[in-house]
């Protein structure tokens, strides 16, 4: 599908600044969610673009400093851990997207946001989009922005949090990460309510 296709879709509509919106951190273990916001500018095209899970961690770290640089405006936003405790991971993905939104230095005509969540944003239009960031250049780079944010986060937290392995799995449930948590106990940034019987290797 052409990347572009929706967004030239926008512009003819009359739409001049689009937002694209996306989440990493929805289902790890451990740290926050991540939330980016980002508008490019009309006509750009950033070559390599796609959804940050299909590609490697050294093309996403080349492809941020591009999207950084060249996008109209952008922001992240970080919901700790125990957040999503207190109100639920699909709370507080809301929260870290609003947040971004909020965080911009322009105000975007439209949003687009990955996923089929559908939770109205203030104020703005939105369209939710499904598998967006293989869809959409905009969602692909904000795919990207909070990808490589929220990985830079858990290497810093592994620092802090040795032995867990942060720096490798950055917080998702591995094999390795669940016998961490069973001999080292569970951590001030673990979520706890991520925490199952299956995680902590309790047999029922």
């Amino acid at each position: 599908m052409n990347m572009l296709e929706i967004e030239t879709e926008l512009y003819g509509s009359g739409k001049k600044l689009i937002c694209g919106i996306d989440e990493a951190g929805r289902g790890p273990l451990a740290g926050p969610v991540c939330a980016a916001a980002v508008i490019l500018p009309e006509g750009l095209i950033i070559d390599g673009i796609n959804d940050s899970k299909k590609l490697s961690e050294k093309k996403r770290e080349a492809l941020f400093d591009v999207i950084c640089e060249k996008a109209a405006a952008y922001s992240v936003s970080l919901v700790p851990e125990s957040v999503i405790d207190e109100i639920n991971i699909r709370r507080a993905t809301h929260e870290a997207m609003q947040n971004a939104v909020n965080g911009l230095k322009i105000k975007p005509d439209i949003l687009l946001v990955d996923g089929n969540d559908g939770i109205p944003f203030e104020n703005i239009e939105s369209r939710y989009i499904v598998k967006g960031d293989a869809k959409s250049q905009t969602i692909a780079a904000a795919s990207i922005l909070a990808k490589v944010t929220r990985d830079r986060y858990m290497v810093e937290l592994s620092e802090k949090y040795p032995g867990y392995g942060f720096e490798k799995h950055k917080g998702y449930g591995t094999k390795a990460h669940c016998e961490a948590i069973r001999a080292l106990g569970v951590s001030e940034v673990h979520r706890k309510t991520f925490m199952t019987d299956k995680v902590l290797g309790i047999a029922k």
